[in-house]
């Protein structure tokens, strides 16, 4: 009676949330590996696990310190993606007049490579870290608005009227109605912002900085110093998963009722 207990806890442990993951990332390590012992891909073309792992130990003091100005580029442009994102959003899906005029507007812009027009930030506003918050801002600015949108819209107008129905205001619709509605869109969207936040103070860091883990990148690259570029990869990678996890979190703390929260939700083809 006591043997399937080790069964049920390796079973458990290898179901935990993390576990697979890592996994995963130990047979990408493995495969990259053999893929360069295999095919003798020289070191300065793609360097081995092994050379960026030992950048990692020996460099982890400045890599940290250069993450810094990335960390905080990222979270400000994400911060004013969601503060400034979300009400347009608001006015978007609440009045068809907003809507004709400004989400063509927004679609171009998108359309805009945002490399392209990231020197015009470091002539506006010099080499500090405005230029990064702004790349962070424009690219994780769009997914919010249009996932927010989205949301708004989805929302049953049988649920609208009947909170008119019973004398609630107009904030008071929106506050029981709307919002908790369009909550799960509206956090599918940051989501995807936070991570692409990432990528634009990278972007901003690549057109001019003397700081963050892009400067750091775009040095390597002059130098062909591969496995400190690698290992700020690495870093920014491992940023962007962090980034991601806390949104996560707070959509888990927002919104525990939803549906996509319970663990016993069973998909069926």
């Amino acid at each position: 009676m006591a043997e399937p207990k080790p069964q049920n806890a390796v079973s458990k442990m290898l179901n935990a949330a993390w576990v697979r993951p890592f996994l995963f990332l130990v047979f990408i390590v493995v495969a990259w590996d053999l893929a360069i012992r295999i095919f003798r891909i020289p070191a300065y073309q793609i360097p081995s696990p092994l050379d960026v792992v030992a950048v990692l130990r020996t460099e982890w003091p400045e890599l940290l310190r250069q993450s810094w100005p990335t960390t905080y580029a990222t979270v400000c442009g994400f911060l004013l993606s969601a503060l400034f994102g979300i009400p347009v959003a608001m006015l978007i899906a609440g009045s068809r007049t907003v809507e004709s005029y400004v989400y063509p507007l927004l679609v171009f812009s998108q359309s805009v490579p945002k490399i392209a027009i990231a020197p015009l930030f470091v002539v506006w506003f010099g080499f500090g870290i405005i230029p990064k918050v702004i790349s962070a801002f424009l690219l994780g600015f769009f997914p919010v608005v249009v996932s927010a949108v989205q949301g708004f819209k989805s929302v049953d107008p049988d649920m609208v009227d009947l909170a008119r129905a019973m004398q609630g205001n107009r904030f008071q619709v929106f506050r029981a109605v709307n919002l908790p509605h369009a909550l799960p869109a509206i956090f599918s969207g940051l989501k995807v912002s936070v991570t692409l936040a990432v990528v634009g103070a990278v972007v901003g860091e690549f057109v001019g900085s003397n700081s963050g883990l892009g400067y750091v990148m775009q040095r390597s690259i002059g130098t062909f110093d591969l496995p400190t570029m690698f290992a700020a990869l690495v870093i920014l990678a491992l940023l962007g998963v962090v980034l991601f996890w806390i949104v996560d979190r707070i959509e888990k703390l927002v919104i525990p009722w939803h549906v996509s929260q319970r663990e016993d939700v069973i998909f069926a083809a």
